[in-house]
């Protein structure tokens, strides 16, 4: 069976988008980043088989694509506080005119230009109402 351990997120500045990703998510170096390659940790991860995916940034040189073919769904209790405080960490939020009217989402981007969704985490599909 196949889980997901790591995701990858192309960067140019990779002590920018490290203290990005820190502060937004909570996650730790797993040891000492080069000039190229970091991956950050769930605080408390202690080996490949514990629970939650591991980000890593990697500087590569090339351009971000948009739109972009993968992104994360961040998911939020409380949407629009946690929409503040990725922007005051540097998040921008995407001039994006396609949300539907009922759209549990707003389309932010990192310090480096990769986007991602903060999703208000409502009810679950299928289970009784909160």
């Amino acid at each position: 069976m196949l889980s997901i351990g790591t995701i990858v997120l192309t960067v140019e500045d990779i002590a920018r988008a490290g203290d990005f990703w820190r502060s937004a998510l909570g996650y730790v170096n797993r040891g000492e980043p080069s000039d190229d390659w970091l991956i950050l940790d769930p605080p408390g991860k202690a080996d490949w088989a514990s629970p939650g995916a591991s980000l890593a940034l990697s500087v590569t040189g090339y351009p971000q694509h948009y739109p972009p073919r993968i992104h994360l769904d961040l998911y939020a209790e409380d949407q629009a506080a946690e929409v503040r405080r990725l922007r005051a960490l540097g998040a921008r939020e995407v001039d994006w005119h396609d949300y539907p009217e009922d759209a549990d989402w707003i389309v932010l981007e990192d310090t480096e230009g990769n986007r991602f969704c903060v999703v208000d985490t409502g009810p679950y599909p299928g289970s009784p109402a909160r």
